[in-house]
């Protein structure tokens, strides 16, 4: 009989979300579920990690028949701790993080904690999904996704995805039709135009609060923003390689290297 794959299972809505328990029960279909997760919220906070204070680990019996551990930490942390103490001895065969509560879509991978613990499995090697759904309740009907979720973390498993690559998958909100279909996608060309509000505080102290608008400039049929929105699931493969590689043969050519020596 064949061992079952290992699936390490980390979020950044927090280890007591309404999308991690849906995550946790899908991968138990597939494999033995280890969880590392936050404590509280960890949304935006990136690719952050916890340097010059103390993080804390501890086991909690939170989902049943799977071993479970909250972090202080970030998503990012989640992930060092398990491979370097929750599972020091032990082989990962795919790490899932998820499911988000609200969109991860175009620019919003850079400043998602989701998809920091799916990247940080990449950049240890293991294949690594971040899984988010475009609906920011803390009630959200994951009903319509479970299926897809088991599906795709089935074909990773089966098929694998290139090494240093997480998978960013999104899907669209619970809607009066079923879902079309699966499109594999780049990330859309669009930002947020953020705007802060001066306020204070009771005390007569000034603070900021920042708000703001998302604005999608791309007009494609081929990005995660317009599969969304035609009722899609969307995949972008990601990589934690942030070279501009197109970027080097023109500044080669167009600068003056003479000024710079």
């Amino acid at each position: 009989m064949s061992k079952r794959p290992l699936i390490l299972v980390s979020n950044d809505d927090g280890i007591t979300s309404k999308g991690i328990r849906v995550l946790v029960n899908v991968m138990k279909k597939l494999g033995e579920v280890i969880v590392v997760a936050p404590d509280s919220p960890q949304s935006g906070m990136g690719h952050a990690i916890t340097i010059g204070e103390t993080l804390r680990l501890s086991e909690e019996e939170i989902f049943d028949d799977v071993q479970a551990y909250k972090s202080s930490g970030t998503p990012a942390d989640c992930v060092k701790l398990a491979k370097h103490y929750v599972l020091k001895d032990r082989k990962v065969d795919l790490i899932v993080s998820g499911i988000n509560h609200g969109s991860n879509t175009s620019i919003s991978v850079l400043y998602s904690g989701t998809m920091s613990a799916a990247i940080e499995g990449a950049l240890e090697g293991y294949p690594s999904i971040g899984f988010s759904l475009c609906d920011y309740s803390s009630k959200a009907d994951f009903s319509h996704v479970e299926d897809y979720v088991y599906k795709i973390a089935k074909q990773v498993l089966d098929h694998g995805i290139p090494k240093g690559v997480a998978l960013n998958v999104n899907f669209p909100p619970k809607r009066n039709e079923d879902i079309k279909g699966v499109k594999i996608c780049r990330q859309a060309h669009a930002k947020w135009q953020e705007e802060f509000s001066e306020r204070f505080d009771p005390n007569g102290r000034k603070y900021f609060w920042m708000a703001g608008n998302f604005v999608n400039f791309d007009k494609g049929e081929d990005n995660d923003e317009w599969a969304i929105a035609n009722n899609y699931v969307s995949i972008v493969p990601c990589q934690y390689d942030l070279t501009a590689h197109h970027a080097i043969n023109q500044m080669n050519e167009d600068w003056n290297w003479e000024e710079l020596s």
